[in-house]
């Protein structure tokens, strides 16, 4: 196996230290390289780069994302770790450390927008991406030799080059046999790094390291294990089960496994929210089917919006009804395909609603998605029914129109019919296991 070149992407000869075309040091060479294909990706200090690329005066500055003095950190570049500075330390203290320092505030807007410029670019590698925040995910990359002609290895190589070309960004990766080892990887080599651990030699490299590495450790359990002679990740290997399991309960067993280097965990593409829902509760209760349509309609357009802001599509719509005594009433029916639309949201709920109505008053109309997956599933429709294509662009359209006059620039007309009863301010929930 012959090391390639992370700068040029160029092959280079064994043993070499350089790469013989540009020069660069950065040379990706090991044993396991081309068989494995789990990957963990992560942006370098985020919102710090960003900062940093849109004002290049600040290049060479130490930089901290937070609030004021009373605030804490959100993010510091490099340049600021060195000086001690890290994520959630109070901002006076921050400043003591690095009074140098140049801070900003954090423009959240902004960076979901460049996280999810990196998000698409991931999917151009392999639909299996699962992510963990707005600046990682988790990636499979397996079976996609044939697809990009190149190893994962070589793909994700490819892709830190592309991010930093047209992003502006740069970031770390981590490729391994499991999540557990990918995670570790990614953090080893950092800012734009790319490091290597196989299953082979995972207990090695893991032995002489603090239990601290293993996730779900926190302080108090570091105490607790250092109190049963256990300090470093191979103590954990050579443990008296019974203690272990005094110290650590049933996370025993899991613990012990990733020690060795296990995780049976898979890149999944669907998130941890398990639906996106909108609810409105009325002044006046309300029956009438007529009456409740075009409120469902615009709890619709809710829940479709955050869908779309999340990335997510629903499997499933649920409607729930709540009447005067406050006794709920859900239904729930699965979709033909996942959807992110409007439109196919309120075709379920219309029918849910309709059938619902029996004359009882509700106080409280709700409507939800459920059974969420990654907004790439979503609204394929099929040759045989082009409708699907058709209201997603025509939705793409209007939500371009109310990102740039605002929600009530157009509106569907049945949201014009009267009703008795003006709803209050709506609830909208992320509900999470």
């Amino acid at each position: 196996m012959t090391p390639f070149c992370r700068d040029c992407l160029t092959d280079q000869p064994s043993g070499a230290a350089r790469c013989r075309s540009c020069g660069s040091p950065r040379l990706l060479m090991h044993p396991a390289r081309d068989r494995l294909a789990i990957a963990h990706v992560d942006c370098d200090a985020f919102y710090a780069t960003i900062e940093k690329r849109d004002n290049p005066e600040l290049r060479d500055r130490p930089v901290i994302i937070g609030g004021g003095k009373r605030g804490v950190v959100s993010t510091a570049c490099y340049l600021a770790r060195i000086s001690g500075v890290h994520s959630a330390m109070p901002m006076f203290k921050a400043l003591k450390l690095c009074p140098d320092a140049t801070v900003i505030k954090p423009n959240m807007e902004k960076y979901v927008g460049v996280g999810r410029q990196v998000r698409a670019m991931m999917f151009d590698l392999t639909p299996m991406v699962e992510p963990v925040s707005i600046d990682e995910a988790f990636l499979d990359l397996s079976g996609t030799e044939r697809l990009h002609g190149a190893s994962p290895a070589l793909s994700l190589a490819r892709f830190a080059k592309r991010v930093e070309d047209e992003v502006g960004i740069t970031i770390s990766v981590g490729l391994s046999a499991n999540k557990f080892l990918a995670k570790i990887a990614s953090d080893l080599d950092k800012p734009r790094g790319f490091s290597i651990i196989s299953a082979e030699e995972a207990v090695e490299f893991l032995g002489p390291r603090s239990v601290g590495i293993l996730p779900g450790i926190g302080a108090s359990a570091r105490e607790r294990l250092a109190g049963a002679g256990v300090r470093v990740v191979s103590d954990l290997l050579r443990a008296d089960p019974k203690r272990l399991h005094a110290a650590l309960g049933r996370d025993a067993d899991r613990l012990v496994a990733l020690a060795r280097g296990e995780d049976r965990r898979v890149v999944k593409t669907t998130r941890e929210a398990k639906s996106v829902s909108s609810e409105t509760t009325f002044s006046a209760d309300l029956s009438r089917f007529e009456e409740l349509r075009p409120i469902l309609w615009r709890l619709c357009e809710r829940v479709s919006s955050r869908l779309k802001k999340a990335e997510l599509a629903a499997g499933s719509v649920t409607l729930k009804l709540k009447d005067r005594s406050f006794r709920l009433r859900t239904r729930t029916r699965g979709c033909l395909g996942p959807t992110q639309l409007a439109d196919q949201l309120f075709r379920q709920g219309e029918a849910m609603l309709r059938e619902a109505c029996d004359g009882t008053a509700f106080r409280l109309i709700g409507i939800g998605g459920g059974d969420l997956c990654a907004a790439i599933h979503a609204d394929r429709g099929d040759l045989a029914d082009g409708s699907v294509a058709a209201t997603a662009k025509r939705e793409a359209a209007l939500d371009r129109v109310r990102e740039k006059f605002g929600a009530a620039a157009i509106q569907r007309g049945l949201t014009f019919q009267p009703t008795e009863a003006a709803p209050k301010p709506e609830a909208a929930r992320f509900r999470r296991p």
